[in-house]
Formats: structure tokens, C-alpha cells, sequence
């Protein structure tokens, strides 16, 4: 199989993934702005979602630009990650049912970990596909660290929504995937 092949794959597998999780986004109950306040976690949650993935989908494309092979196990962990990514709107729909609970957000927050630590699987063995690449080997183990500190601020998220406000799990998300943009922008300027 070819880089452009699973590349394509990939972008179609993650395209579908984000437009369900605006499935998942229940109506107002009436047609007023405090109808549509009362549904301000679920948009949040949507909204994070959406752009976490979306996050992703940029550092991959970015990842992937000095990519010249692939091999069966970059084939499989990119499968396996979006197999984790596709549990996001499922995720979603629990998150919903009690945002403010420990239990939803900590399996929300154990989704969003499985998808991180399949990117970093995902990173290592494009790494080892591409082993005599020194610009690309630098390039993955400048985005495995800062993937090593998104997981660490996603383990405090998580300690943090296990002991004391569950909405944690979702804020750290949302610094993460600040944390996240940043390769983007540099890759872009």
C-alpha cells in the first residue's frame, strides 16, 4: 500500500468521524437563547471535539509531509488510531448525558488517552519505516515530546476529574490541543 493511499484513507476515515459528532448535538427545546444556553456543555463538548480532532488531522498531515515509506505497522497503528478516534462520538454521547459527571468524562478522558498514545505507537513506527531519514526522525521525536506532555497534562486532567471537578478532563483537552496547534503554526510559517 502506498503512503498517498492510507494518507487518503485516513482523511476520509476522520472526515466521516467529525461530521457524526454534530449528530450527537440534541435541539433546543424551544426557540429561545436560554433553550440554547441550557445546551452549552454539549456545544462545548462538540466544539472541542471537533477541533481536537481536527488538531490532529493538521500535526498527521504535517507529520507525514517527509514521509517517503510506510510499512505494515504504520498501516496497522493508523487503523488503530482511527478505530480509538471513532469512539470519540460515542464518547460524546455518554459526556452528554451528565457532563458534570467523573464517570462520563473519565471515559471520555480514557478515549482521548488510547488516541494520543496510538499516535505516539503510530510515530514510532514511522520512525523505524524511515529509519535512514534524519530530517524525518527529528521531526517525530520533536512531535513524541510534545505528545509525551499532552499525555502528562491529560494525567492530571484525569487525577484532577477523578478527585475534584470532572469537568477537568475536557479543559485539559482543550489545553492540549492548544498545545497541539503549535507544530501547525510552525510547519505554516
Amino acid at each position: 500500500m502506498g503512503k498517498e493511499r492510507l494518507i487518503a484513507f485516513t482523511d476520509a476515515v476522520l472526515a466521516i468521524i467529525m461530521t457524526i459528532l454534530v449528530l450527537e448535538l440534541e435541539t433546543p427545546k424551544d426557540t429561545s437563547f436560554f433553550a440554547i444556553w441550557e445546551l452549552r456543555e454539549k456545544y462545548f463538548a462538540y466544539a472541542l471535539s471537533f477541533f481536537w480532532l481536527g488538531t490532529m488531522w493538521v500535526n498527521l498531515h504535517n507529520e507525514w509531509h517527509d514521509i517517503d515509506f510506510i510499512s505494515k505497522s504504520v498501516v496497522w497503528w493508523s487503523v488503530i488510531l482511527l478505530f480509538f478516534s471513532s469512539l470519540i462520538p460515542y464518547a460524546i454521547r455518554f459526556v452528554n448525558v451528565d457532563y458534570n459527571s467523573s464517570v462520563t468524562q473519565c471515559f471520555y478522558g480514557i478515549i482521548v488517552f488510547l488516541v494520543t498514545l496510538s499516535n505516539v505507537a503510530l510515530s514510532h513506527s514511522l520512525e523505524k519505516a524511515n529509519h535512514s531519514e534524519q530530517v524525518v526522525k527529528e521531526k517525530l521525536s520533536a512531535n513524541r515530546k510534545r505528545l509525551y506532555i499532552d499525555i502528562a497534562l491529560k494525567g492530571i486532567g484525569m487525577i484532577i476529574c477523578l478527585t475534584i471537578y470532572p469537568p477537568a478532563m475536557m479543559i485539559s483537552v482543550l489545553f492540549t490541543m492548544f498545545l497541539m496547534m503549535i507544530p501547525a503554526r510552525r510547519t505554516e510559517q
